[in-house]
């Protein structure tokens, strides 16, 4: 059994991170994506974060160059930086609105779920079923300039997932989301070790994101290139498009009759779990797991994504501050958590460097000192994954308990 790590929630001492205020894209610093993370830790501890960091800094450079590369072209084109400054424009009333379900509304239809069956390879319960469920998404952008170029992506106008549901009655359900270019099932399926939250009672949902997967377009460099090379505006539509599919999902297990639904989600998947937060208020938890709250400091820290930054400033023609607020209406930070605290924590590695632990840390000012479990790995090398798998199955124990809904292993 392995034991759990000696760092406690308390242990993150970052004195240079001041309180979240709202606005936050104009009072967090401008050098927030430079202030360094500090951890009160013994010598063994100690070493392990700081290895398991220099590799996730190295890893992170061969990502940023295959990101900053796909968003380069779009960048550079001085016709569409023109469009793109009026484009932004469209969102910004959605954000002084202060009601986030205006631009991320319900889904206006429920389209038939289309029931497949899995490749031999993944994961296939012995006291169940998995599928691959599939439909044609009745999304639409909400900019109307940009729904004729949205409509192109053909092949991301179909959602997908992987379901897997024991015999019997539906059980609480585990929605999974993925991170950036990490959409492959069987990845996630080791990964986060679903195999064994599905051993524990939990029916499981995998969700495939946008330009991921199945969805990313023939000609797209590789999957996910399209989530972030397309402009602002697009990614604002992106957003939206993500969450509008996942409803649709979570629609159907409610109508399919499963008592609780909670959702966890990895790096961007975690980014996607706290905005989902946001929405759905009957959520009997959300868990993100080294997520990231802040897309334009995220890529602030980033080399070489940070050197497009002067681009960026003459494309937009505004700030960081202006920057970031472009990004804030899909950002976790800028909305209340429609969840009861019960269900609310958080997974942060001590050594990531991709969404390095200060993410971790606003979010965790945001949702009112929620729970954080820290462990000594980074964002790929999650070390002492045991003790948080088991600490992730209590506290989602505790939250369906919260609903009075017992868990069946």
């Amino acid at each position: 059994m392995t034991e759990c790590p000696r760092i406690q929630p308390t242990d993150y001492c970052n004195e240079d991170l001041p309180r979240l205020s709202q606005p936050w894209w104009q009072n967090l610093p401008s050098h927030f994506h430079a202030l360094p993370d500090h951890f009160l830790a013994d010598n063994d501890t100690r070493w392990r974060i700081d290895y398991t960091a220099s590799l996730d800094t190295v890893a992170r450079t061969g990502l940023a160059c295959m990101a900053g590369a796909a968003a380069l072209p779009a960048s550079l084109n001085f016709r569409q930086q023109k469009e793109e400054r009026e484009l932004v424009r469209f969102y910004q009333p959605f954000l002084e609105s202060g009601d986030p379900q205006l631009f991320f509304s319900a889904p206006e239809q429920q389209p038939e779920i289309q029931y497949h069956p899995v490749s031999s390879y993944h994961f296939q319960p012995d006291d169940g079923q998995a599928h691959t469920l599939s439909f044609r998404s009745p999304f639409e952008a909400k900019n109307t300039a940009l729904r004729e170029r949205y409509r192109q992506h053909k092949r991301n106008g179909t959602a997908w997932a992987q379901y897997w549901k024991h015999h019997g009655e539906p059980r609480p359900t585990l929605i999974m989301i993925h991170g950036f270019v990490a959409d492959p099932y069987w990845l996630n399926t080791r990964w986060l070790a679903l195999p064994w939250f599905y051993k524990q009672g939990f029916d499981v949902l995998l969700y495939t994101l946008p330009f991921h997967g199945r969805r990313k377009g023939a000609l797209a460099p590789f999957s996910g290139a399209q989530f972030f090379s397309q402009g602002m505006a697009m990614l604002n539509e992106t957003f939206a498009h993500a969450i509008h599919d996942l409803r649709i999902f979570m629609n159907h297990l409610r109508e399919g009759g499963t008592p609780a639904m909670g959702a966890t989600g990895i790096s961007l998947g975690g980014y996607t779990t706290g905005l989902l937060a946001a929405l759905e208020k009957d959520l009997a938890f959300a868990i993100p797991n080294v997520p990231l709250v802040s897309i334009m400091d995220l890529m602030k820290s980033w080399f070489p994504v940070n050197l497009q930054f002067p681009l960026f400033h003459k494309v937009y023609d505004t700030d960081l501050a202006g920057l970031r607020k472009i990004t804030a209406l899909h950002s976790p930070l800028t909305w209340p958590c429609q969840m009861p605290a019960s269900g609310r924590m958080i997974i942060g590695g001590a050594g990531d460097r991709f969404a390095p632990p200060k993410h971790t840390d606003l979010l965790r000012q945001h949702w009112n000192d929620c729970h954080v479990h820290w462990f000594p790995g980074n964002h790929l090398l999650h070390l002492d994954q045991g003790c948080y798998l088991r600490t992730m199955r209590d506290f989602m124990r505790d939250a369906l308990a919260e609903k009075s809904i017992e868990l069946s292993a």
